[in-house]
């Protein structure tokens, strides 16, 4: 099955360090937004979208490049690093792939530093994260998608 997965990773290289990890151990393409923001993606069966949490939610840039290049009715799946786990997170993106017809095939959550706003004067939240045992669990997640 040919999987791409679109991210947006700048604050602290948290959610790219899943990425990499993956993408080390199984073929994927990944898609960084800010560099390329229109892919053909009709090639693509399976398609992620990870970022690091921003207000909550999904960066603006991955929610863009997926109303934009997400193709009707494909597999999805969703990884995020965040300072403080919450419900919530992945609302954002879920609806915009809803709003495609596309099946979610799960989500991956785990800690990443975070020095975002406020979390700066306090020397920031999630220190060493992701972690080994985080990273693991986000190719084990990857994995457990086929």
């Amino acid at each position: 099955m040919k999987t791409a997965i679109a991210y947006y990773s700048r604050h602290h290289g948290n959610t790219e360090k899943l990425l990499k990890a993956i993408a080390e151990r199984f073929e994927v393409t990944l898609i960084d937004v800010t560099e390329k923001t229109e892919v053909n993606l009709s090639e693509y069966d399976r398609i992620g979208f990870a970022s690091g949490i921003y207000y909550g939610g999904f960066a603006k840039q991955v929610l863009y490049f997926a109303s934009v290049n997400l193709p009707e009715g494909r597999e999805t799946f969703f990884i995020a690093t965040c300072g403080n786990p919450m419900k919530g997170y992945f609302n954002s993106i879920k609806k915009v792939t809803e709003e495609k017809n596309c099946k979610s095939l799960g989500e991956y959550l785990c800690l990443g530093f975070d020095t975002f706003g406020p979390f700066k004067l306090v020397g920031g939240l999630a220190k060493g994260h992701p972690d080994e045992g985080e990273i693991e669990g986000a190719v084990e997640f990857y994995s457990s998608l086929d």
